[in-house]
């Protein structure tokens, strides 16, 4: 008997499954031995840093209600044994948040009372905890954590999630409201892209002026995002069914994303997938949802980030509701780690990073308009 074991243990060892086993019950250990010289040591506690960065757009960005030439911007560094992880939070001024204010949160944020970066769980339920709001603050820290455990693992996080990144859909181009001089310069540029992203909102004049204008130039599919423009819905529902005939695909937050009555009753009758923006924040949001919309867009930026995202998807996949992964105007490592989950999704807006003029980071690729996952650890980014 004692020679089997012997021989079995052997065998284990000679095909690596012993050390890929031990790994399971405490990966930083085996991770460690494989770091070898070109990996330094560092401290065991888990360490929080934050810088405010402001990203320049191409162009001022118009929705429906302002118009922005910058974004700010708060980036964080999450270190622990000589590993760092990367992160962000983009601040548009309809989330409420400022690069002053989400300072002061992760100024509360004490990750020195964890010594295991792998209590993802444990590590972010504490930092939500600490405040109601500060979703992209939040985000900030989730990115930079599942950045810094990938790493440590080796592995991106479509990999340790099991999604495969053949499924990621192409991502849309966002065009919005503008001139028609610029709306035609904007679509121009938009030739690599297979999907453009238009938005509408302000009144009846330039919302047809903005779909008329882009097709002049191209016939691609669009999606129109209404950033809760529209007043009645029997305008609204008129509004799509025109829209339709316009080879518009997808209609996201055509009214007040609290009037999911008035929401529910033009999903009932539209011919086109209506989708819930600002009024899909969390997980908690996701269910009241269910038949007020046809599917949800889920942005890192409003949800806290990647651990509740990947909760999102699967109780919107459970409610058989449709998933469009989105963002705001972000850096590539905001968008790399969106990317992540691109593959669970149908739609995607991925395309914060292609809007500004000072990326910090090399990261995800539009491949033939297609969002592209790298195999690189955690979120796949570097600096640049």
């Amino acid at each position: 008997m004692n020679n089997k074991i012997t021989t079995r243990r052997n065998f284990l060892k000679s095909a690596g499954l012993i050390t890929a086993a031990a790994a399971l019950f405490n990966p930083a250990d085996l991770f460690a031995q494989k770091r070898g010289a070109a990996q330094t040591s560092g401290s065991k506690k888990l360490t929080l840093k934050w810088v405010p960065f402001d990203a320049l757009l191409r162009h001022p960005f118009t929705i429906a209600g302002f118009t922005r030439t910058t974004t700010p911007i708060v980036l964080t560094e999450i270190s622990w044994d000589g590993y760092t992880g990367y992160g962000e939070a983009s601040m548009p001024p309809y989330l409420g948040e400022t690069q002053a204010s989400a300072m002061e949160f992760l100024k509360k944020v004490d990750l020195s009372r964890f010594n295991n970066p792998f209590q993802i769980q444990d590590i972010l339920a504490y930092v939500d905890s600490i405040a109601i709001n500060n979703t992209a603050a939040k985000a900030a820290v989730d990115i930079a954590l599942h950045d810094l455990v990938g790493k440590i693992l080796g592995q991106p996080w479509w990999k340790i999630w099991g999604f495969n990144p053949a499924t990621t859909p192409n991502t849309s181009f966002t065009i919005g409201l503008d001139t028609e001089e610029v709306v035609m310069q904007k679509t121009k540029e938009a030739a690599p892209y297979n999907v453009l992203k238009v938005k509408l909102g302000v009144n009846d004049a330039t919302d047809r002026m903005m779909i008329n204008t882009i097709r002049k130039v191209t016939d691609k599919p669009m999606y129109v995002d209404v950033n809760q423009g529209w007043k009645d819905k029997h305008y609204a529902l008129d509004m799509i069914h025109w829209l339709k005939e316009q080879n518009i695909t997808m209609v996201e937050q055509p009214m007040n994303k609290l009037w999911l009555d008035e929401i529910a009753w033009i999903t009932e009758r539209s011919p086109l997938p209506v989708i819930a923006d600002e009024s899909c924040q969390r997980l908690t949001d996701v269910q009241k949802l269910k038949g007020a919309f046809h599917g949800i867009n889920i942005k890192l930026m409003k949800c806290t980030g990647m651990r509740e995202a990947r909760e999102m998807i699967s109780l919107a996949k459970a409610l058989k509701m449709r998933l469009m992964i989105g963002c705001m105007t972000e850096t590539s490592c905001a968008i790399s780690a969106g990317a992540q989950l691109a593959p669970e999704t149908e739609w995607a807006d991925l395309d914060g990073n292609l809007l500004i003029t000072n990326d910090l980071y090399d990261g995800m690729k539009i491949v033939n308009g297609k969002i592209t996952v790298n195999d690189k650890p955690g979120i796949g980014i570097t600096k640049i």
